[in-house]
């Protein structure tokens, strides 16, 4: 993806975890795999830092863009194994295989209307999710968008994430201009 033609402006920011033995909190209806609630408490993080309390002021505006590398690999596992063997799959797991259920859950909390959008990019998950977000702010699609990077551990890393909520600078107006 290209890089965004122009600078947004960062209105909040949060990550995950802030500190070596934070324990994750837990989502209702999604099990088995961190990658969800992971997701879920990044994004928490970075509305509140901006926003304060649940519903988002003009959330109806707003657009989420998740992305990552290697998606939810735990569940993709767990689903894989259990089709393997032939055992029964859990249908929370069918649910939540999709990437969209958990950003759902944080759309419904906030009050976001804007367009959602998951990438797998195979770079720099957090400035693909940008470039996405400059695209649907150039557009008009969205009047902020929050971008989530969200990774799984695997054997050189821990899980992690990162929230950025962005919009466009605050001197720049979209109406009238026209974007290279």
């Amino acid at each position: 993806m290209n890089a965004p033609t122009r600078d947004l402006a960062v209105l909040a920011r949060a990550e995950w975890p802030t500190a070596p033995d934070e324990a994750l909190p837990t989502v209702a209806g999604f099990v088995t795999s961190n990658f969800s609630p992971l997701v879920a408490e990044v994004a928490e993080r970075c509305l509140r830092a901006h926003y304060g309390e649940t519903p988002a002021r003009a959330g109806e505006r707003v657009g989420v863009v998740l992305a990552s590398v290697r998606g939810d690999v735990t569940t993709a596992s767990t689903l894989a194994e259990a089709v393997r063997s032939g055992s029964r799959v859990p249908p929370l797991l069918f649910f939540q295989s999709n990437p969209n259920a958990v950003v759902g859950h944080v759309t419904a909390r906030w009050g976001l209307g804007g367009p959602v959008v998951c990438t797998s990019p195979t770079g720099d998950a957090l400035a693909d999710g940008l470039a996405v977000a400059a695209l649907l702010i150039e557009e008009g699609d969205a009047t902020q968008v929050l971008v989530v990077a969200a990774e799984l551990a695997d054997e050189d890393t821990h899980d992690r994430a990162e929230a950025v909520l962005v919009g466009p600078p605050p001197e720049e107006s979209l109406a009238g201009k026209e974007f290279r």
